[in-house]
């Protein structure tokens, strides 16, 4: 860490410049005050007699009594007053040199507000501030980029969410005009269109909850309630909740946690983290396959997987499905995938509990992990 100070605060190249200035400023200085001493003694001197005794008509002896009462007697005070001189105007010239560097310091703020894509270049001296400046403009650079990657995805999924809200609306609307149009359709025909219309209708149900979904994400502030939960037992509970959903395609789910493992923490928020997980995974696994949910203690972690067989996660997008508004299923069929909310959610919530959630996939299977940090984890005596 110290390391990490010392080369985002080093300005040694700079001190060393203005240190070598302000000596420059000295010598110069004190050299044209020994100059302008011997230049007052020496032939200049001279010059002043020649000069009095040429256009004052002094004799020789006048002459050297002028100048000697002008400048031979008062030649401290002269020299104090051209040292000073020349140190106000050398230093002038240095305070000149140095605001040069707020100039490209400026410059370089000023090129991060109107083109933070280019490279902001400064003297040499300023190294330090041209790396600050370059990691505050791709830190600007990339929150921009995910902002309107954010809000395209929010804008396509505003788009796909209508059209699959149409089309269930659709549907309920054509069987209920073929069941309204014909009252004497026989009663095996007229179930058959009647459970159409309640599946499409629970579909509608549900993509106008996501929308729902969407207004909430954007506006809640997670505020944690925690209290004893015993993980074990919630996990099972989950599996059975979601038993009508696995039966259809054969799909089952198998807890495996120690039966004493007691977690502190938001029982309701923590529940749908694994819902939200348990939920991708039986919409992306393969029919006839199993998902495993295990939890356990290692170390100061305790650690809750979900693991299921489906085709695997491209590895460029396994953080990417933990953004908002994102859908792993580029078709955005209506039978697969929600809002894009769910892992974003899971993600806001494991953070608020001090944990982590992270994804690997292969070709054999898919494991999304909760990591929950020592302090939340209470073992029973």
């Amino acid at each position: 860490m110290k390391n990490n100070q010392n080369e985002r605060y080093d300005y040694s190249k700079l001190k060393r410049k203005v240190v070598f200035q302000m000596l420059v400023v000295i010598v110069s200085a004190i050299a044209i005050v020994f100059f302008f001493r011997e230049l007052v003694r020496g032939y200049f001197g001279n010059w002043i007699v020649h000069f009095f005794e040429s256009e004052f008509s002094l004799s020789s002896e006048n002459a050297h009594l002028a100048y000697q009462y002008v400048f031979r007697n008062n030649i401290f005070s002269i020299i104090v007053i051209a040292a000073v001189a020349c140190i106000v105007i050398l230093f002038s010239f240095s305070l000149t040199w140095i605001t040069k560097y707020f100039n490209e310091i400026a410059a370089g703020m000023d090129q991060l507000v109107k083109a933070p894509t280019e490279e902001i270049k400064l003297s040499p001296e300023l190294e330090s501030v041209e790396k600050k400046l370059n990691q505050v403009r791709v830190s600007l650079e990339r929150k921009t980029r995910n902002a309107v990657e954010a809000e395209q995805r929010k804008n396509d999924l505003v788009v796909y969410l209508a059209h699959d809200i149409k089309t269930p609306l659709t549907s309920v609307i054509g069987y209920l005009n073929l069941l309204n149009e014909a009252p004497d359709m026989p009663a095996e025909q007229r179930a058959k269109y009647t459970g159409i219309t309640l599946e499409k209708a629970c579909r509608l149900e549900d993509l106008i909850n996501e929308f729902f979904e969407i207004t909430r994400f954007n506006l809640e502030t997670i505020v944690l309630e925690k209290s004893r939960i015993n993980l074990s037992l919630m996990l099972r509970q989950m599996a059975d909740e979601f038993y009508p959903m696995l039966v259809p395609k054969g799909r089952t789910a198998a807890v495996h946690a120690p039966e004493d493992l007691i977690l502190t923490g938001d029982p309701v928020k923590l529940a749908r983290v694994f819902n939200n997980i348990l939920k991708n995974a039986i919409a992306y696994s393969y029919e006839n396959s199993a998902i495993e949910i295990c939890a356990v203690q290692h170390g100061g972690t305790v650690v809750i997987t979900f693991s299921n067989c489906g085709e695997p996660i491209p590895p460029q997008k396994l953080d990417t499905i933990f953004e908002k508004f994102y859908r792993l299923d580029s078709a955005r069929s209506s039978n697969t995938g929600g809002a894009g909310l769910g892992l974003a959610i899971a993600k806001e919530i494991v953070t608020a509990h001090g944990g982590t959630i992270s994804a690997e996939s292969n070709a054999e299977h898919t494991v999304f992990t909760v990591r929950l940090p020592f302090e939340t984890v209470i073992r029973n005596s």
